[in-house]
């Protein structure tokens, strides 16, 4: 029967039944309902027309659907002592991957930056028999509930193995970020999309809605800095496919000043354009 419960095909997220009312991560004003309305999908069926990719994202292994599926990021694989953690999630869930995954190492636990990505989470989870970490201040969006699902409190969480998981707020009140380190300093920020690449490489931005392109106030745009800020990292990985940032730590930086005083005062995107 899991494999025909409903999945929204806006957001790729699975539910805990197979006719919803509703998408209420879709009818949230950070996401979007299509103008045909809202649609869904089952398993069973993306199992018949689509396939998951594999192949290197930097040091770390993305998985990617393709054809592409609702938002469309991509999922990252990342070394957690003999197994992997798995950073973010996607919808399709098969034998294929499952078998490459395990082939991997298998998975230790999953972790999520925020709710777009939950897709189907707990597929993954009951495969593997993993907990997925999910900080507490976004639980209302869980629309399949899991004993898996390891809510957390506080500002970070500490997985071991040099991963820890930093509460940024900004996208959503429990928007999180996975800081890898490495014995050399150097590490590595995943961000999913708690900010994205901009064209121009020097910099990134950071929006409350990305698909309605909503940006995030001044002071919000901070605290993501101050959260960051005591950790080191040279490589930066965002949430889609070929999305990492070379010279990390100094874009993400400048990219706070520079969004928060374009958002702050009049005239600041001016100013901060010249920075």
């Amino acid at each position: 029967m899991d494999a025909e419960l409903a999945i929204c095909r806006t957001c790729g997220t699975q539910f805990g039944v197979v006719n919803p009312e509703r998408c209420p991560i879709c009818e949230d004003p950070r996401q979007y309902v299509p103008r045909g309305g809202q649609a869904w999908t089952t398993l069973s069926a993306l199992r018949r027309d689509h396939h998951n990719r594999f192949a290197a994202q930097g040091e770390l292994t993305g998985i990617v659907t393709e054809p592409s599926f609702a938002i469309g990021q991509r999922a990252l694989l990342v070394p957690f002592g003999e197994r992997n953690l798995l950073w973010d999630c996607i919808t399709l869930f098969d034998e294929d991957t499952a078998a490459l995954v395990q082939r991997r190492g298998g998975l230790a636990a999953i972790a999520i930056s925020h709710p777009h990505y939950y897709s189907a989470m707990v597929e993954w989870a009951r495969w593997f028999d993993c907990p997925i970490h999910l900080p507490s201040a976004d639980r209302e969006w869980v629309v399949r509930p899991d004993p898996r699902i390891a809510y957390w409190d506080g500002d970070r969480l500490e997985l071991g193995q040099g991963l820890t998981l930093i509460r940024t707020g900004g996208h959503f009140p429990g928007a999180t970020v996975l800081h890898r380190a490495a014995p050399d300093g150097s590490g590595t920020l995943l961000a999913g999309d708690v900010c994205l690449p901009v064209p121009d490489a020097r910099y990134v931005c950071f929006l409350w809605s990305y698909p309605n392109r909503v940006p995030l106030p001044a002071a919000d745009v901070r605290r993501i800095g101050d959260a960051v800020a005591p950790f080191d990292f040279e490589v930066m990985h965002c949430a889609f496919w070929d999305n990492e940032v070379a010279d990390a730590k100094r874009v993400w930086t400048r990219s706070i000043e520079r969004f928060a005083t374009a958002v702050q005062t009049p005239g600041g995107s001016r100013e901060a354009a010249d920075q």
